[in-house]
């Protein structure tokens, strides 16, 4: 990779004035950050999603900040040049602003993120206000919010009646004008996330399953490589199944420990049998 300058705020925003639209993908580890710095990947998101694909669980809200920190502390050690977000996990910002503005520094202070993203519409703006007015910039995340999955009725689209879109639109115009730099719309009708990202003035509109039309797009790392089996989202495309290469991998080395195959003279070290020797002399 040719060196790459520090991604910046306004490096952001010149590619959108020219079109070009932003890459973003979750990470969570550092050789994956690795790889991610290599390609050139403008956003990384170490996403709360790490409850899931990383520790098994069902759903995001087992996450902690001591997890988040570990692993964006990781990210950023693999990829020192992206624009990285830290994601405020359950009930990191819920309970108050002072709440917010203290963990949202924990990403800052200990992860080196540049940012940080939270959940939720209208009813967020104090917390928003509160993190902005510390220094901290912002990413909204509206439409499907998986920290309340439960209340939304599941995994599953959100906009698709007009009252439906019309709290997603009004909340995207509540979060910019609060202040943040971006808005991350999750499974949002293609024509409702294309209506929000021509009104949005002030901030940028990032796809995740919500169509083309916004100012860049993510992925779920582990959804595009095949490597979370538990299920295959419709908006994940797989543009390499890494998952079933490394289960035939897998099953290759039960295979060839099992027949004795492996290891072979290059897989392992020896001794000089004048050492050898001397070694069984020694144990006389």
């Amino acid at each position: 990779m040719a060196d790459r300058k520090k991604i910046t705020l306004p490096q952001l925003f010149k590619k959108v004035a020219n079109h070009e639209p932003i890459t973003m993908l979750t990470c969570y580890d550092y050789p994956t950050a690795y790889f991610q710095e290599e390609a050139e990947i403008d956003m990384i998101l170490v996403g709360d999603s790490l409850a899931m694909t990383m520790l098994g669980y069902d759903s995001t809200l087992p996450a902690t900040m001591d997890d988040m920190i570990r692993h964006t502390q990781a990210v950023r050690r693999g990829a020192p040049t992206a624009w990285l977000v830290g994601d405020m996990p359950y009930m990191s910002y819920q309970p108050s602003v002072e709440t917010a503005i203290r963990n949202a520094g924990r990403f800052m202070a200990e992860a080196g993120c540049d940012c940080i993203k939270l959940e939720g519409g209208a009813e967020m703006v104090d917390r928003v206000k509160g993190i902005i007015a510390a220094g901290i910039p912002v990413m909204g995340h509206l439409g499907l919010t998986p920290q309340s999955a439960s209340a939304l009725g599941g995994f599953r689209v959100q906009g698709r009646s007009a009252v439906q879109a019309k709290k997603i639109v009004d909340d995207a115009k509540a979060l910019e004008e609060a202040g943040v730099f971006a808005i991350l719309l999750e499974m949002v009708p293609d024509r409702v996330c294309q209506l929000i990202t021509e009104r949005a003035k002030n901030c940028f509109i990032i796809s995740l399953g919500s169509g083309p039309h916004a100012h860049g797009q993510l992925l779920i790392y582990h959804d595009m490589f095949g490597l979370y089996p538990k299920f295959k989202p419709r908006m994940a495309k797989v543009f390499g199944n890494a998952g079933e290469v490394i289960l035939n991998g897998l099953k290759t080395y039960v295979q060839e420990v099992t027949d004795r195959t492996f290891p072979q003279p290059e897989n392992y070290f020896t001794i000089k049998d004048e050492e050898y020797a001397e070694l069984l002399k020694l144990l006389e």
